[in-house]
């Protein structure tokens, strides 16, 4: 009979993005509780991060400075946890940024917002990822966890009313859309399909006529033409 704790973290190293405050802060002191050393990577929250530290349990726990706008920064990072630590077992991308914009008002939304939001919310943690998962893959036992939100399932607070949106989404079409990609791996791709069936541009394009004319009823929504390759 073992006495181990199946959930203890003894050992690992873990780096959480925007982890001086709010969710990032919370996950911080969980996995510092379970035993992990933990790097609390920050953009503005240089003091938040060091007295979250100082509260924390165990030891060897550090302060990052980790904007996502700097993939560049984020390399240096993971090299000084590398060099610091030796490995990286649990990446928690908790770093975000968002700004409160009315349904309506499609002129709030402008160029920087758009660009500030998808730095953050999308560049940000594939380049963070990215930098980390040699470490992660190194670990044998590496997880990572980005934390979303609810309005990647539902609309409330980005859908626009009144007006219908469909996306419609294609596997791997029979174009040239993809340099490089041989007739022989379309085929291939086509028959790991429960169709079996090569998808052509006309396919894709009946789809879209569809949304705009049959589909009067549907928003929201993803329409797959993939033979049935998502299932």
């Amino acid at each position: 009979m073992t006495t181990d704790n199946p959930f203890s973290l003894s050992g690992k190293v873990a780096v959480v993005t925007g982890g001086s405050s709010g969710i990032g802060a919370a996950s911080v002191r969980l996995l510092a509780g379970a035993g992990a050393r933990v790097v609390v990577g920050y953009n503005k929250g240089a003091d938040r991060a060091a007295a979250l530290i100082a509260e924390l349990p165990g030891s060897g726990h550090q302060a990052m400075y980790l904007p996502l706008e700097n993939s560049a920064q984020i390399r240096n990072v993971a090299a000084a946890v590398k060099e610091g630590f030796g490995r990286t077992d649990i990446l928690v991308n908790s770093a975000g940024f968002t700004r409160m914009v009315a349904h309506r008002d499609l002129e709030a939304l402008d160029d920087d917002l758009i660009d500030a939001v998808l730095t953050a919310n999308v560049r940000g943690p594939f380049a963070t990822i990215r930098a980390f998962v040699p470490m992660l893959r190194a670990s044998g036992d590496g997880v990572i966890v980005n934390i979303s939100s609810g309005a990647a399932q539902s609309g409330t607070g980005s859908s626009i009313p009144e007006i219908r949106v469909v996306v419609v989404a294609p596997g791997m079409v029979h174009t040239g859309f993809v340099p490089g990609r041989t007739e022989e791996m379309m085929a291939k791709a086509a028959l790991a399909t429960p169709l079996k069936r090569a998808i052509e541009a006309h396919d894709v394009a009946l789809a879209v006529m569809a949304s705009i004319t049959h589909l009067t009823h549907t928003t929201g929504s993803i329409v797959p033409v993939d033979a049935g390759r998502h299932l």
